[in-house]
């Protein structure tokens, strides 16, 4: 009686979720909304009857983003790490060993900031929720938790529309005081921003600081030696899914000498701090050793003298030049530099100036084809400007001088991604700014010296400076967490936690069978099924259980079953590659299409999808805003489609591209793609002509996946998803007529963005769906959900889902905390399996 009385409790709850629910999808779902799922969430983990638990396989060996450490001063072996999506782990000794002090919350996989109150017995833990680097993964938070028992229970404590806090300040002899910056939501305007103040330990907080619904705080600092004075960095940021405004006039440094009461601006015209409209991402910090001295880092938007990208190989062209050019101007260029820049910018194979010059002349070509060919928007079109800028006052804010104005290399032109500045406790002219490379100075700023080596990952995010003895530093950066005791001469890395941020992945056939993976800002790699992440083993060998296979941002991968062998994969804007694993000597082969001459550059999504045919495995697509097919394994591409989006968008990120790619396995030349602004398009004759099937779904949406279905030929699956406009409701539809007409099967989900939808290989009935909160199973065709947990964290982003169909093994790719592993069979028939494993294996041998 009691499971039927929860049952109806959740179903009518439900209703009453989507009743509260914005009825525009891109709009941006209340705080109201998202804590009432959360309640939801915590039913459908009560009522789940799924018993088969997952078990972590990996990998833990490039670790992932770290933006947070919280170091006790007293005993510097005891440490907390926060993961921008991997969660909150605890370490007693130095870094050896980790244990993870978030799983059991509802929520949070993604962290903005920690503080930790060692003074307190037992300590007290404070977790700002929600990522402020602001990039395309950043997922939002809903407030802030504290804890007082190591995580074994976590109070929460407000801020549900924060979305993104930057940083926790705690009052050095006050426990209950502390400050917050909020930056705010990351795809929308919102008024909940700026630096928020609770002198009750958060059971209420006071918005002490707020500039507009678009600027918010990025960091805070204060005066330790007189908590009154406090720092505070405002920052104008502004995202859409095409576009990035990561700089503004509003941006800007403010000072309280009445611990937060009151605040004034600091980096007025009059204080010799950067001004203008180009202000980005400020960090501030204060000396320990001498208050007056205070630093900040700035992000200068501001463009040098000449800001046009310079041609390759050639300084006396611009693309902007390029342009301009006439029939007759183009005519007078150099044939034999026309041929040189050619070859020096990758045009397609046997472009020649004099054809060129010839279908210029002809009207074939307008004059500007060299500059169109090459105009694309690749999401760093951001050169020329003077980047990462250090400033220093002696007089506490007062005035500013510049110290240092030559540090562009350390940002790389995407200066909102970092923003950090730290100074020695004991030395007020030693300070560390963090970038792509991690630097610091002696001399206050004037000169930097980079401390990176070849084991520490770039891109900076975290660092701990030792009070006591200030050359040992702890670092987190995109590959996880590196320690060292001589100023970062040398550096161990403790990255045994698996907290790897998949896009992708999928298997193979071998036996045991390998796992692919593509990881934000580590590459792709691989490793066998039956990897253990805690085994230590490997460094006595020096082989761990994964192996690299290509760097940049891993994506997807593909596998030719046929061999095991031959693998596609690549990193971010479409850059995939055909590698043969056990012939390193062989060299990889470039399967990226190319536009032609006199067509508009190709839009690459940040993952663009791949797929090897079900049919034929040596037929491989690959789409950008058009589909391309290769019948030899990549290496002749072909369009086989038009443009599948709505068209190209101005902005400074990549957008009009395909998302999603499926080939049906039960009717030949039956293809569907899905793009990000929101088209669902199907083939039936193996491209020749298309269909836009997605009029009567919620328009505008990222389709994060569409999938032909395993057992019926017109069963198409479509999820939509709002992340892109802070819209986290679940969207899932199904199709019985190959997309003419839809049906919502989203059902009792709760409010999470759905990242991909599997139908499980033998029961036609059942989908396996992953969210940005977790794994959803429905065995009735998606009527309603049960939420698998077990093995898992309560609250985990689910990126991919495959299925090892010979096993009969679900794997799941997270954005946060690698790969998970669990069988699908009853446990009966897993042992069975099992053992006939260990037979195949020992004949073999």
């Amino acid at each position: 009686m009691r499971i039927c009385y929860n049952v109806l409790l959740s179903i009518f709850f439900f209703f009453a979720l989507r009743a509260n629910a914005q009825a525009q999808p891109t709009q941006a779902t209340t705080a109201t909304v998202r804590m009432d799922g959360l309640v939801l969430k915590q039913q459908l983990i009560q009522q789940s009857t799924i018993t088969n638990a997952f078990t972590n396989i990996g990998p833990t060996v490039m670790s992932g983003r770290v933006v947070d450490v919280a170091v006790n001063p007293a005993d510097p072996t005891e440490f907390y790490v926060a993961y921008a999506t991997g969660g909150l782990w605890h370490t007693v000794n130095n870094g050896q060993s980790f244990i993870p002090i978030m799983d059991s919350l509802y929520t949070t996989y993604g962290i903005g900031a920690i503080a930790v109150n060692f003074l307190a017995k037992p300590y007290k833990i404070w977790v700002g929720t929600g990522e402020v680097n602001s990039s395309r993964s950043s997922y939002a938070g809903v407030g802030m938790y504290c804890s007082s028992n190591n995580g074994k229970i976590w109070e929460y404590k407000g801020l549900p529309e924060s979305h993104h806090i930057g940083k926790i300040v705690l009052h050095p002899t006050q426990p209950n005081t502390a400050w917050v910056a909020v930056l705010g939501h990351l795809y929308s305007a919102n008024v909940e921003r700026g630096i928020y103040k609770t002198t009750d330990a958060g059971t209420t907080w006071v918005k002490v600081l707020y500039k507009d619904e678009n600027t918010g705080a990025i960091d805070i600092d204060l005066n330790p030696n007189n908590p009154n004075e406090v720092y505070a960095s405002m920052w104008y940021r502004s995202r859409t899914a095409s576009k990035f405004d990561g700089y503004g006039a509003t941006s800007g440094l403010y000072k309280s000498n009445n611990g937060g009461d009151t605040w004034q601006l600091i980096s007025d015209s009059t204080s010799g701090f950067m001004r203008g409209t180009k202000i980005g991402r400020i960090g501030v910090a204060v000396s320990a050793s001498n208050p007056n001295v205070v630093y900040a880092v700035v992000d200068n938007n501001e463009a040098k003298a000449s800001t046009s990208k310079k041609i390759k190989k050639d300084s006396s062209y611009t693309l902007a030049t390029l342009k301009n050019l006439t029939q007759t101007s183009f005519a007078a260029l150099s044939t034999k530099w026309l041929d040189t820049f050619f070859t020096d910018n990758y045009f397609p194979k046997g472009t020649t100036a004099t054809q060129v010059k010839a279908d210029v002349q002809s009207g074939k070509l307008k004059p500007s084809v060299i500059s169109d060919y090459l105009d694309s928007d690749d999401g760093f079109q951001n050169t020329g400007i003077y980047g990462c800028q250090v400033y220093r006052s002696d007089n506490a804010g007062k005035t500013w001088k510049l110290a240092n104005d030559t540090l562009l290399s350390i940002y790389n032109t995407y200066g909102y991604y970092f923003g950090k500045i730290y100074v020695s406790p004991t030395n007020p002219n030693k300070v560390y700014i963090l970038g792509f490379k991690a630097q610091v100075s002696t001399n206050g700023g004037k000169k930097f010296t980079t401390i990176d080596k070849p084991n520490v990952h770039p891109d900076h995010h975290a660092l701990w400076i030792n009070p006591k003895r200030d050359s040992h530093i702890i670092n987190g950066n995109d590959g996880g967490l590196c320690i060292s005791y001589d100023d970062g001469a040398h550096w161990f890395l403790a990255n045994t936690p698996p907290v790897g941020q998949l896009y992708a992945l999928t298997t193979d056939n071998a036996t045991p069978y390998n796992v692919y993976a593509g990881l934000q800002d580590n590459g792709v790699w691989y490793g066998s099924s039956k990897t253990k992440p805690d085994n230590v083993g490997w460094l006595a060998s020096g082989h761990n259980s994964y192996t690299s296979i290509n760097g940049g941002d891993g994506m997807q991968i593909q596998v030719d079953k046929r061999d095991n062998n031959t693998v596609y994969s690549g990193y971010q804007f479409g850059s995939y590659n055909r590698q043969l694993l056990n012939s390193p000597n062989e060299p990889d082969v470039n399967v990226r299409p190319q536009h032609k001459l006199g067509e508009a550059p190709l839009r690459f999504n940040w993952q663009s999808p791949i797929l090897l045919s079900y049919y034929n495995q040596d037929v491989f697509y690959i789409a950008a805003n058009r589909l391309y097919r290769s019948f030899n394994k990549g290496n002749n591409l072909q369009a086989i489609s038009p443009d599948l989006t709505k068209g190209k968008v101005t902005g400074n990120v990549p957008y009009g591209t395909i998302t999603t790619l499926s080939e049906s396995p039960l009717q030949y030349g039956l293809i569907y793609t899905g793009s990000d602004d929101g088209l669902v398009q199907v083939s039936k004759d193996a491209g020749n002509t298309w269909q836009v099937v997605s009029n009567s779904l919620p328009q505008g949406l990222w389709v994060s996946r569409v999938v032909a279905s395993k057992h019926v030929a017109g069963r198409v699956y479509a999820a939509l998803n709002g992340y892109r406009y802070d819209n986290f409701m679940a969207y899932l539809y199904v199709s019985i007529d190959y997309g003419n007409t839809w049906k919502a099967i989203e059902s009792n989900l709760p409010p999470e963005p759905v990242n991909v939808v599997v139908e499980d290989t033998n029961k036609e009935n059942t989908l396996y769906v992953g969210t940005d909160g977790g794994l959803y199973v429905s065995n009735n065709y998606g009527t309603n959900y049960q939420v698998w947990t077990a093995g898992l964290p309560y609250s985990i982003a689910i990126s991919d889902i495959t299925i090892q169909e010979r096993e009969q093994e679900i794997l799941l790719g997270t954005h946060g905390r690698s790969i998970y592993k669990a069988s699908l069979l009853p446990k009966k028939d897993q042992i069975k399996t099992g053992v006939t494993l260990k037979k195949e294996m020992r004949e073999q041998d």
